[in-house]
């Protein structure tokens, strides 16, 4: 486990699926992200590589070969390297390997590079090609939010708040595959909490305008400012009834129920060429 600290905030990552799992207001004592109770779901923040969501039957093809991955891909489980940079900064890497040759058969290099900055914790993700054919990919973000987050309030108190105008439209899941969409109505860019949302899987978006999400409460005035720049989907989840939310910024999609099942043609995925490098952050403002 790694400890990330600065005036403000600590951060604790684990080197397996380099996932954040706590996050800590030093000053307030308040803890932001969810407990990680395995009755409703065991995880915190699982990086999302090398596809987002799940594959239909759980089979990709490349080149005429048929390849299968688990929902969200293999990265959530394997064992990253570290590097600490500072004492609020650190990188933690994956390269492939015989094992992920075995079913995702591309050269690569992803990186998660976590870094805080007053009351801000910012999450970057690096990929890199050092092979020689272009590199098919997907990568998205799953961190769970404790809500409640204070004593004295209850899940409904609580609130998200689009920071752009939005005419929401949620792709329905079908059996974890996405499906037709349907209206999700929001009132002057606020979509009150409640944990039936839920209930029929994540609210999945497609292309919103808005930049920032904001997690608020009625009663007082602690939350989350969550910032994303250029990720074309988003997942809202909880598991039900459980006290979290998670907020999923994402550069791929789950396949759809028409899917033809060949990666380079799935929806969302990335195209890196030769030695290329790409990334995209999104970063949490504590309050």
């Amino acid at each position: 486990m790694i400890t990330l600290q600065n005036k403000t905030l600590t951060a604790t990552i684990a080197t397996k699926g380099a996932e954040l799992q706590s996050l800590i207001n030093t000053t307030t004592n308040l803890q932001y992200m969810w407990s990680g109770d395995a009755k409703y779901w065991g995880k915190y923040s699982p990086v999302l590589f090398p596809i987002v969501g799940g594959l239909k039957n759980d089979t990709y093809y490349y080149e005429g070969k048929a390849y299968t991955l688990p929902r969200h891909g293999f990265a959530r489980d394997r064992e990253f390297t570290v590097k600490q940079i500072t004492d609020a900064e650190a990188l933690f890497t994956l390269t492939d390997d015989d094992s992920s040759r075995a079913v995702y058969p591309f050269a690569f290099t992803l990186g998660l590079r976590y870094k805080l900055e007053g009351n801000n914790l910012q999450c970057t993700y690096e990929v890199y090609n050092p092979g020689s054919e272009v590199l098919l990919f997907s990568v998205g973000a799953h961190p769970a939010f404790a809500v409640p987050l204070t004593g004295n309030t209850v899940y409904t108190d609580y609130y998200l708040q689009f920071n752009a105008a939005e005419n929401l439209q949620r792709f329905k899941l079908d059996n974890g595959l996405i499906a037709a969409p349907e209206a999700l109505p929001v009132n002057n860019n606020i979509l009150p909490l409640q944990q039936s949302l839920f209930y029929e899987d994540a609210i999945v978006l497609k292309h919103m305008q808005s930049s920032s999400i904001t997690i608020g409460c009625n009663k007082n005035s602690h939350g989350i400012n969550f910032k994303f720049d250029d990720f074309p989907f988003f997942g809202i989840w909880a598991a039900k009834d459980a006290p979290f939310v998670c907020l999923e910024p994402w550069c791929g999609i789950a396949d759809s129920v028409h899917t033809n099942q060949q990666l380079i043609n799935k929806e969302g995925i990335i195209k890196l060429a030769a030695n290329a490098h790409w990334q995209r952050q999104w970063q949490v403002e504590c309050f």
